[in-house]
């Protein structure tokens, strides 16, 4: 722990508030195996942060140091992440005595305590029986809350550790579970740590061609092929997971052609999320294809309708349909914006062609002194984590950022800091450094770690 004010509250056997202790991660022991009523498991009920309100590290230990002062309870010490850690893979691997609500329940503060916490060497002695305890959750969970917890719970035990063993044991339960379950939620989870366990888990070069060929036929088919027919969550789901996959391909040509004719009828979809992601998709093929050529003088020959590819974007650019809510317009406009710009001038995501001057007069000097050259203000995406400054220059590295955001949530700076299969991810990302938030700022929570472009490889034992 690298923050003084959390270890000191840790270290010093000082309490916290029943607040506090209702988060996930600092439940007591699970109410199905205590034998009496206890204060902490009548609390269990309690509303905590849900994914979307996640906190960030520094807003966690802010809100301990203000449960220390306001407690109104002083009598029970606070456990350390990596205590309360070992309490929640005990109960995992204890499901006698277990109820479904009670599972749910103890999953969801295991990935809470996972995802603020780089754990690999507390996790690593016991993956060979917390991978086949996911599983069982994850092929027969009582309900549909368990299941989802479980897969997210995977998800951030395959992102957390170096193994190279998930994805034989792992990817089979995946599918099953996206093709049968009759649930969206459960299928566009499945689908997100398909990705995921094939790229960081041991997958090799031929599963991953096969995962795309995969989503493809769900992108094509609107969902039909996977029993989630006009299902818009399920197909952009596909398409991010695609996304995010073929970012690790050195060649895409394999795999371009027929995907791009796939992701342009999407294009039309009714769906914003869809065709956002179609359009992100189609700008990482011909960046693929000019690094490939850049890379080999040869050329890589799309078979695509340009002209007709580009009026239909610049159709969305323009998009202005009532039908179309003022919030997804905006979304709508600014990413195939950032797409034709892309197309037309050989760029990343988020480039600005818009012109300022080189210096400024403002400064001093004379307007000859600076001999009105002006230059573009170029990419304008950036993440800051902590005192690093990374620039979202590449469709590669875009893809791989949204997923790791999608997983990780606040906890990407953490990850990025400590975790080599995050940091490969995106070890290839231009890096400065640049002057720390000041003390009590909010300077890293809306940071992520960037990923790498798209020569890097995706993790120890991927394959690529």
């Amino acid at each position: 722990m690298r923050d003084l004010r959390k270890k000191i509250l840790l270290e010093s056997g000082k309490t916290v508030s029943r607040k506090a202790r209702s988060r996930p991660d600092s439940l007591g022991a699970s109410p199905n195996s205590s034998p009496t009523p206890s204060r902490g498991a009548s609390r269990l009920n309690s509303r905590y942060a849900s994914e979307e309100e996640d906190l960030t590290d520094s807003e966690y230990e802010d809100s301990l140091t203000n449960s220390v002062a306001n407690s109104d309870d002083g009598n029970e010490p606070v456990a350390s992440w990596t205590e309360r850690l070992g309490d929640r893979i005990a109960e995992l691997l204890d499901r006698k005595r277990s109820s479904a609500k009670g599972r749910e329940t103890c999953l969801s503060a295991y990935t809470h305590i996972i995802r603020h916490h780089y754990a690999e060497e507390q996790l690593g002695p016991q993956l060979n029986e917390l991978i086949p305890a996911l599983l069982k959750s994850i092929r027969s969970g009582s309900n549909i809350d368990e299941t989802l917890s479980a897969v997210k719970a995977l998800t951030m035990s395959i992102l957390s550790t170096e193994s190279e063993n998930f994805y034989d044991h792992v990817y089979p339960s995946l599918k099953a579970l996206c093709q049968d379950s009759a649930e969206e939620s459960l299928k566009v989870q499945a689908i997100e740590t398909m990705g995921i366990v094939t790229m960081c888990g041991g997958g090799s070069l031929v599963a991953a061609e096969e995962l795309l060929e995969f989503l493809v036929e769900i992108v094509e088919s609107d969902g039909n092929t996977i029993e989630a027919g006009d299902n818009g969550r399920v197909v952009a789901a596909a398409l991010t997971a695609w996304g995010f996959v073929a970012s690790n391909f050195d060649d895409l040509q394999g795999q371009s052609d027929h995907a791009l004719e796939v992701f342009t009828e999407q294009l039309d979809s009714t769906d914003v999320d869809v065709q956002v992601a179609a359009g992100t998709n189609i700008a990482l093929i011909f960046e693929a294809a000019r690094e490939y050529e850049d890379e080999t003088e040869e050329a890589w020959n799309l078979q695509y309708d340009q002209h007709k590819l580009v009026q239909r974007m610049t159709a969305l650019v323009r998009e202005s349909s009532k039908s179309v809510s003022k919030k997804d317009r905006k979304h709508l406009h600014a990413s195939f914006n950032s797409v034709l710009t892309s197309l037309e001038h050989g760029k990343g995501p988020g480039y600005s062609t818009a012109r300022r001057m080189a210096s400024n007069p403002h400064t001093g000097g004379t307007k000859t002194d600076f001999s009105e050259e002006y230059r573009e203000y170029g990419y304008r995406e950036k993440i800051r984590i902590h005192n690093i400054s990374m620039v979202i220059d590449t469709w590669s590295l875009s893809a791989r950022v949204e997923t790791l955001r999608s997983v990780l949530g606040a906890g990407l700076a953490i990850h990025y800091m400590d975790n080599p299969v995050v940091k490969d991810l995106l070890s290839s990302a231009q890096v400065e450094f640049v002057s720390a938030p000041k003390k009590g700022g909010r300077g890293d929570e809306r940071l992520s770690p960037p990923r790498r472009n798209r020569n890097g490889k995706a993790s120890k034992g991927s394959g690529f």
